[in-house]
């Protein structure tokens, strides 16, 4: 007897065009640069700040916005840890394709747990993943608060919040790592340089 869902009836089809072929058309390597952090600490702000200096240099970048993925692919996900380990997992293959289609993939999402993003990372070859950090303080994540979120968690109107009553855990060897510098936030365009600049020495570039 045969299921249709039977994994030993999926097959993976190869097509003559590959990767190496598409990064020769782009001029580009395919990546995924996996931004983490508390929200709050300007994963978007960078994400979309390395996007446009990555176009001004005629390079095909695409964003995967953690919030932007939950009005579509992910809307059926909710906060739960199981939940969240989803949300992760699928960001993560659709990186991967992303990364495979010659495109430097920026996936930005709180992703608070480990597991879960070294997940990510073991889909994909070690050097084709890049993590950056967005080493923010709570308080001044807080301060900011630009979608009154951690406002309503210290109310108790949201349970389960990153940072407040659920843990994040910080990467322990990440490749980039954004910080303050005498308690100053670097401006859009200084980490955006960090980034590109490490694409650009690890040749994904050209």
């Amino acid at each position: 007897m045969s299921t249709l869902g039977n994994p030993a009836n999926i097959f993976w089809h190869e097509c003559p065009v590959g990767k190496l072929e598409r990064q020769k058309l782009l001029q580009q390597k395919g990546c995924v640069v996996w931004i983490t952090g508390l929200s709050g600490s300007g994963k978007s702000t960078l994400a979309c700040s390395v996007s446009r200096e990555l176009h001004n240099r005629g390079k095909l970048s695409y964003i995967l916005d953690g919030d932007n993925l939950r009005h579509g692919l992910n809307k059926d996900l909710g906060f739960k840890s199981e939940d969240r380990a989803e949300n992760i997992r699928r960001v993560g293959e659709v990186a991967k394709l992303l990364a495979d289609a010659g495109l430097i993939c920026m996936a930005s999402l709180i992703s608070p747990y480990r597991r879960d993003r070294d997940a990510c990372r073991a889909l994909l070859p070690d050097e084709n993943f890049f993590e950056v950090f967005m080493n923010i303080p709570l308080e001044v994540c807080e301060e900011r608060d630009p979608k009154g979120l951690y406002k309503l968690a210290r109310e108790g109107k949201i349970k389960g919040f990153t940072g407040i009553d659920d843990p994040y855990e910080p990467p322990l060897n990440c490749e980039i790592e954004i910080q303050q510098s005498d308690g100053v936030c670097p401006t859009p365009p200084i980490m955006a340089g960090q980034v590109v600049t490490y694409l650009e020495d690890k040749g994904f570039l050209h």
